[in-house]
């Protein structure tokens, strides 16, 4: 039997990363706190179609997807729709996060992965600066690497010693406190896929998307809200959205999403980390299942190509080199755009909105964009609408603070060191998270 591989968690990276193992001949356990059925949330998830093959899965069958719409942007006055345009050949798919789950589990079935159900992962075992197990309900388990796919509030991570290098938590405005439900639809909609902006001015996004059978509500915020909280923002927005009805047919669940820059350093002694539990999303959107894919088999190329099978930080780390390369050193810029919206008042980003300073064109935001370039699209009317801007010098200001802080965190990904050495390391990471701080 081959090198024993211990996947805290049931993310969709993890999982994926656990299959390529597995058939290359690796012992592979993943620890899951739920049952089977109740892995995955009650609602779709929106992603990349090109990631599957990336992760070694097949195109789902056709009854099992369907194309997702352009989403229409509002800001807090809701004054002015900013559609975007998502080009053909980047359009995303919408599947049941159940569904992509089935996907994913067959695979790992048929590769041999073993899962043990209803198995929560408390936390790392240690011997010395490595890691070398998990501490789990069931009592402890012991093997060569684990991969920490425990999501965003990994309990592995936070259980990580300092030397490792590893951030233990996200900050205030790097997760999204969300609730997400699906109500009955009671009447039509002028825009099918509506996103606001700074809702009420509350910091944070939410969304009615009315489908044939539904109206699919998402409320997202910096800080945690309640029950209470939700029913009065979906009466709000039942006003202007008479698709949304009042009967919760599925979901209700509150969850916490990354939305920030990728994690600093993905990998320890006998360790790596994936997923959420990489923050490996969209910063502006939270979206990462593409991006988890993705990052499966980069994984799951530097475990196997790792002769020495010490499974190091040092032989980890060019695991680290093609995420930031092919995905990390894009996002991270995105995330610094992110905290505009954390700084701009309300009346400010709905004069961004209604003076066409930010257009259409721009808002290309996908599920798997991967670049500032694949975020922004600047059109020819450039100049005027810089014009525009500089009216409001106190917009200006905060604009200037994210080119800056965009432009440095730039330069510091180039900078990432090629191979791993603990001071080096350590001395990138306190530059890279200097920025966000």
């Amino acid at each position: 039997m081959g090198k024993k591989v211990l996947i805290a968690g049931g993310g969709h990276g993890g999982l994926c990363a656990g299959a390529f193992l597995a058939e290359a001949g690796f012992d592979v356990t993943v620890y899951e706190r739920h049952d089977r059925d109740g892995m995955g949330y009650d609602w779709t998830d929106i992603f990349d179609p090109k990631a599957l093959a990336a992760a070694g899965l097949p195109m789902p069958p056709e009854d099992k997807f369907e194309y997702k719409t352009d989403m229409t942007f509002y800001g807090p006055g809701e004054h002015t729709a900013v559609q975007q345009h998502v080009p053909a050949d980047q359009r995303e798919i919408k599947m049941e996060r159940r569904d992509i789950y089935d996907l994913i589990i067959d695979r790992c079935e048929k590769t041999g992965v073993q899962f043990r159900y209803g198995c929560a992962v408390e936390g790392p075992l240690m011997a010395g600066d490595r890691v070398v197990g998990l501490k789990t309900a069931d009592g402890d388990v012991y093997g060569d690497l684990v991969i920490d796919a425990c999501g965003c509030n990994s309990p592995v991570r936070a259980g990580l010693p300092a030397c490792c290098l590893v951030e233990k938590e996200a900050k205030r405005f790097e997760k999204f406190y969300v609730y997400r439900a699906f109500y009955d639809r009671a009447g039509d909609a002028t825009d099918k896929y509506k996103v606001y902006l700074l809702p009420e001015g509350k910091l944070g996004i939410g969304w009615v998307a009315c489908e044939e059978e539904y109206a699919d509500l998402l409320i997202g915020r910096f800080d945690p809200f309640d029950e209470a909280e939700v029913e009065r923002t979906a009466d709000a927005y039942r006003k202007s959205n008479p698709c949304l009805g009042t009967e919760r047919k599925r979901g209700g669940e509150f969850v916490q999403i990354p939305v920030r820059q990728p994690l600093s350093v993905l990998v320890a002694d006998g360790y790596a980390a994936i997923g959420d539990s990489a923050f490996m999303t969209v910063p502006v959107i939270g979206s990462g299942i593409g991006l988890n894919l993705r990052a499966s088999k980069m994984l799951a190329d530097a475990v196997i190509g790792d002769a020495t099978e010490t499974y190091s930080a040092e032989t980890l780390w060019p695991y680290q080199l093609a995420y930031f390369k092919n995905c990390g050193a894009g996002l991270a810029p995105l995330a610094a755009i992110k905290l505009l919206l954390t700084r701009i008042s309300p009346a400010q980003l709905d004069y961004v909105l209604d003076n066409g300073i930010l257009t259409s064109d721009e808002l290309t935001i996908t599920a798997d964009s991967t670049s500032l370039t694949s975020f922004l699209h600047f059109s020819p009317d450039l100049a005027k609408r810089g014009a525009m801007l500089v009216k409001d010098k106190d917009l200006v200001k905060k604009l200037a603070k994210v080119v800056k802080d965009v432009g440095e965190v730039s330069a510091v990904c180039a900078a990432m060191p090629k191979y791993y050495s603990k001071h080096g390391v350590e001395a990138w990471k306190k530059r890279y998270e200097k920025v966000f701080s």
